[in-house]
């Protein structure tokens, strides 16, 4: 293998916001152009394709004028089409100075979508190419459908070439247009594009239809392709593209390529546009999922106290994140320890064993079970030696009606004690949570914490039966406690979680 440099194009901005109900408004692309080239630090990014719409044109003049300044204008790039001198004119007048020029790389194309002989398509794209030269602009071109056209058409693909190779093209970009290509396939016909044409820069795009993007990617590297194009997240028209932060990884972990990303801010990139598209990140997506640096075995736990036996190459820091150790049915010893250990908390062995096994519990019956859920269940299975909470839920009643505020009574019992106190509130939890509070201030003569965080949380595509998730933030004497329960009912959710934070402040009270 070469130790050539390798580019990375990025081309989130234009073949990224082809995925199906993705739209970016100019001040988002101009976020994104910035922190793809100042901070990951790709070596250039397709931003638009020319003549969409006056907001497209709007987006590439700012991230234009933002590129002179910091200069990085070299590394902005729009797609352009053969159109005489349309998509030139559209370009130059956002001050951009690339054009990737959208050409015909099968037969078939030419013939049926175009309807003209190579010889007519060649004519009209070197008319583009002189006039970009008129223009001070550098031209790229796409081979639309190339790998279709290595496959039926060869003779064809490398005609093309032939005839332009000598016309001032910066680089040759081969597409994998409708995704049908293997690593085999790629390797045979990059090869071939190489050996034939060796002073060539060739670019390679690749299409996930079939899961194969980022394998055809490395195949491709391998038999000399000098740059490949990416998209945050892998997005992309139909199953996406090449995912960025794969790529990345994949090249230089299995091809030891020099490339110039910074693997530490891959990670926030990739949040940044999940949070702008609204496509949510797998969990288990390779690098940037947010499961993948998460062992839930107890034995791997076990294994990386003792040599890192289950660490790979992977590890966490390189993509600006932690490995974590899951707790849930599970988990084992080991899993437990490392989350202790994060935590600062030290454990008898046996109190680690119970702990485990309310832990496994908890996780039989479905319940998420996380870092910042231990402390309580620490609390909660070795109570200091107490046999039973200090604070219970013997009863409560919340109803509401339409026109009338909703209302709440409470049994609660507090270090043996029993009191009952009734509210109204603007919700059935506020309800629940003023009926509370008359008790602590009123009847127990104590402050009661005040909620600064709610959030409820629902598996995506859950039923109305789905269980929800509430996490409850409380302020108490300048601590910060956070419960979470987990119910088919909301309510119940929001009560289970406040009863946990009542009896975690009784410790603060004894």
């Amino acid at each position: 293998m070469n130790s050539n440099y390798i580019e990375i194009m990025d081309t989130t901005l234009r073949d990224g916001e082809q995925t199906n109900g993705v739209s970016f408004v100019p001040h988002e692309k101009l976020l994104m152009a910035r922190m793809l080239l100042q901070q990951v630090c790709v070596d250039r990014i397709e931003v638009a394709s020319a003549r969409v719409s006056e907001g497209e044109k709007e987006a590439v003049t700012m991230i234009c004028r933002w590129a002179r300044q910091a200069g990085k204008l070299d590394a902005v790039e729009v797609l352009g089409f053969v159109d005489g001198t349309t998509s030139l004119d559209w370009i130059n007048d956002t001050g951009c100075r690339n054009i990737n020029l959208l050409c015909k790389g099968s037969e078939k194309h030419c013939k049926y979508q175009l309807k003209k002989t190579l010889e007519e398509h060649v004519a009209d794209i070197k008319k583009s190419i002189a006039y970009a030269t008129e223009l001070g602009i550098s031209v790229n071109v796409y081979l639309e459908d190339w790998s279709n056209g290595m496959k039926d058409s060869p003779d064809y693909v490398f005609a093309f070439v032939d005839a332009l190779k000598d016309s001032g093209i910066k680089r040759f970009m081969l597409p994998d247009t409708l995704g049908v290509l293997n690593p085999i396939l790629t390797a045979e016909f990059i090869k071939k594009m190489v050996d034939r044409y060796p002073t060539l820069h060739f670019d390679f795009h690749g299409h996930n239809d079939y899961d194969l993007a980022t394998s055809n990617v490395l195949s491709a590297v391998d038999c000399g392709c000098r740059g490949v194009h990416t998209a945050v997240n892998g997005l992309g028209e139909r199953a996406g593209n090449a995912p960025l932060s794969s790529i990345v990884a994949i090249l230089k972990d299995h091809y030891h390529a020099n490339i110039g990303v910074c693997e530490d801010k891959l990670n926030e990139v990739s949040t940044l546009v999940e949070n702008l598209s609204g496509i949510a990140i797998p969990p288990n997506k390779p690098i940037i999922g947010e499961n993948v640096f998460t062992q839930v075995a107890g034995v791997h736990a076990d294994g990386d106290n003792k040599h890192s036996l289950y660490c790979n190459d992977l590890i966490p820091e390189r993509f600006g994140r932690k490995r974590e150790y899951a707790l849930g049915k599970n988990s084992g010893k080991a899993n437990i320890l490392k989350n202790l250990e994060e935590l600062g908390l030290e454990l008898t062995p046996e109190q680690t064993r119970r702990v485990t096994d309310r832990i496994i519990e908890l996780g039989d019956k479905k319940q998420i079970v996380t870092q910042e859920d231990l402390p309580y269940i620490v609390s909660d299975v070795l109570k200091h030696s107490a046999p039973d909470d200090k604070v219970k839920l013997l009863s409560y009643m919340v109803s509401t009606a339409y026109g009338l505020k909703p209302m709440a009574s409470v049994k609660l019992e507090v270090n043996s004690e029993v009191y009952e106190e009734s509210a109204m509130g603007d919700g059935m939890y506020d309800a629940f949570v003023r009926a509370v509070r008359h008790i602590y201030r009123d009847k127990l003569q104590r402050k009661f914490p005040w909620l600064s965080n709610y959030q409820v949380s629902i598996p995506p595509g859950g039923r109305t039966d789905a269980l929800v998730q509430t996490t409850i933030t409380w302020a108490w004497n300048d601590k910060t406690y956070r419960t979470r329960a987990l119910d088919a009912d909301q309510t119940e959710a929001a009560i289970k979680a406040t009863i946990k934070m009542l009896n975690l402040l009784e410790n603060d009270y004894l």
